[in-house]
């Protein structure tokens, strides 16, 4: 089926309210959430991952949260299979998909309908491995000399990027094209960034690892950890239970696991907002404004 009313996707950087504004957003378009961030995807990754509770729901339908176990693996071309199934069933019944997250490359997914290049296990592993001992710039130099193209758009830092990109050249021989949209959506589609100022979205940050703390998220990693998420790929390097599980290995002690969880969570705010902030289709909004959920539904028509 068709989808023909547009997908309403509220994007921004963490922090900045896009789940409690997707619910009301949902709730003023007989509408159902769909989750956009990976590591929401996780069944018992819920405090770290700000994910909505229950009570915060209002007895919206949120879709794709805890459909994986921390033994898989959360990969793009795996969300935009079920994603695209969510999507196609919620036309079917004639409500509205608000997708909310901040994993950019999964909502691209979504909303472009991109081409998920190849995966090979083994080439990955060897890379991460030199990854390891090399280190990202290293592999970003060496991506620059295969795919000039892809180490331009790609930071020398990002050597998850770095890894997949290389991955892709080397498992297909071509180039790794999943950059910038080329303008056209796959499915009709509304975009609204939430926009926070940098002093004020970095106290929410802080304020948001506190309470998570607060909360136990060092309760629910130790939990989580005796379930084998240290030897995942994938889930043990979510911000908070990385830096917890190198205080449980003593690496850290907890006031430093803190700190540079909110250090870290901060820079990774600021390159979600890059991310987003290079789409030209996003709508940017302020993320206080008290009209906020009106104004978005105005925009999805």
């Amino acid at each position: 089926m068709a989808i023909e009313d547009p997908v309403v996707a509220i994007v921004g950087p963490t922090a900045s309210g896009k789940s409690a504004l997707a619910i009301d957003v949902a709730g003023l378009l007989r509408g159902e959430v769909v989750n956009a961030d990976a590591f929401q995807l996780y069944r018992g990754m819920d405090l770290g991952t700000a994910k909505p509770t229950a009570d915060e729901r209002r007895g919206v339908p949120h879709h794709l949260l805890d459909v994986l176990s921390i033994d898989q693996d959360a990969t793009v071309a795996g969300y935009q299979r079920r994603a695209a199934a969510v999507l196609t069933d919620i036309a079917a019944r004639g409500r509205r998909a608000v997708l909310a997250g901040g994993s950019g490359l999964y909502v691209r997914a979504v909303l472009d309908g991109l081409e998920i290049p190849p995966t090979d296990r083994a080439v990955r592993d060897r890379l991460e491995g030199e990854l390891a001992r090399l280190g990202a710039p290293a592999l970003h130099a060496r991506l620059a000399s295969r795919d000039p193209a892809a180490a331009s758009a790609i930071l020398a830092s990002n050597g998850r990027r770095v890894v997949r990109a290389l991955e892709v050249n080397e498992v297909t021989g071509g180039p790794f094209r999943a950059t910038l949209p080329n303008g056209a959506y796959a499915v009709p589609a509304v975009q609204v960034g939430l926009a926070v100022p940098r002093d004020v979205l970095d106290r929410r940050i802080a304020a948001r690892v506190e309470r998570m703390w607060r909360d136990g998220l060092v309760e629910e990693v130790r939990a989580l950890e005796r379930a084998g998420l240290r030897t995942t790929r994938t889930a043990a390097r979510a911000l908070g239970y990385a830096q917890i599980l190198r205080m449980l290995a003593g690496e850290l002690n907890e006031q430093e696991a803190k700190a540079d969880t909110i250090a870290s969570t901060r820079r990774f705010a600021r390159r979600q907002e890059s991310w987003f902030r290079r789409d030209p289709r996003v709508t940017w909004l302020p993320f206080d404004a008290l009209d906020l959920p009106q104004r978005v539904v105005a925009l999805a028509g």
